[in-house]
């Protein structure tokens, strides 16, 4: 299972939120490039990096900061938020992005997303697939969580898998933020519910623990956050399991 750090990007600082809520963003550092770096010194090879002001917004805006981390840096970068158009794919490509993830274009373009993986193949695009779970089922959430829409999760992969789609990132905002654990069962029953899927795991890992329940669930990736920034799991700890797995 990869381990994959993220990096939030808002107004050029790298912060992280609680349940997608922008008002609860808390600046963790100025300079995202030291905390990629920091990253790469400890042995990880990948980044999950989002654009938040992107996110809210109709195109992509911190490009500069994505070609920053990829010109300085040797890690695999994972690009999303403002991704809504095909000049914004064609310029978080051209910034040194290695995938792109597009979630709400999924949903009000598909068209858009779909000539993505006919154009740069199902291995360079990921689907995000997340959700507000609530008493009216798993509902797939967009424009940085802010919009909630009535498209229910596992028929949104399954139809994207008709399209070849591989890769897909789920967070359960519910969980996003609160270092209470994982969505592990959810994980578990899309993996059932779906064939041959790359599922990357996001929001709420808080330890070690979390990363081997996550692995054991078949998960393909584990997007970890603010566990890092709190010290909630170090640096040095990924590191050892990234050598043991």
């Amino acid at each position: 299972m990869r381990i994959i750090p993220a990096i939030d990007i808002l107004n050029g600082t790298c912060v992280r939120l609680s349940k997608g809520d922008y008002s609860t963003s808390k600046i963790y550092n100025k300079n995202p490039l030291e905390v990629a770096k920091s990253f790469e010194d400890s042995g990880i090879k990948f980044l999950h990096l989002v654009d938040l002001d992107g996110a809210k917004s109709s195109h992509i805006v911190n490009h500069k900061v994505l070609e920053q981390i990829a010109s300085k840096t040797n890690l695999i970068i994972d690009f999303g938020g403002g991704l809504k158009t095909n000049k914004d794919a064609e310029i978080a490509f051209e910034c040194g992005a290695s995938q792109i993830t597009g979630g709400s274009i999924a949903i009000h373009q598909p068209a858009i997303f779909k000539h993505w993986i006919i154009t740069y193949g199902p291995k360079k695009v990921i689907l995000g697939a997340d959700i507000h779970s609530g008493k009216d089922g798993k509902k797939i959430a967009i424009s940085g969580w802010i919009e909630k829409t009535m498209v229910d999760l596992i028929p949104f992969i399954i139809e994207y898998q008709t399209f070849n789609i591989a890769y897909v990132i789920c967070t359960d905002i519910s969980k996003d933020g609160m270092l209470k654990g994982p969505a592990t069962c959810l994980y578990k029953n899309i993996l059932k519910e779906t064939e041959k899927l790359k599922l990357i795991a996001s929001g709420g890992i808080s330890s070690i623990d979390d990363l081997l329940a996550l692995k054991e669930a078949g998960c393909e990736g584990a997007i970890i956050g603010k566990a890092i920034y709190e010290n909630k799991i170090s640096l040095k700890e990924l590191e050892k399991f990234i050598s043991n797995n």
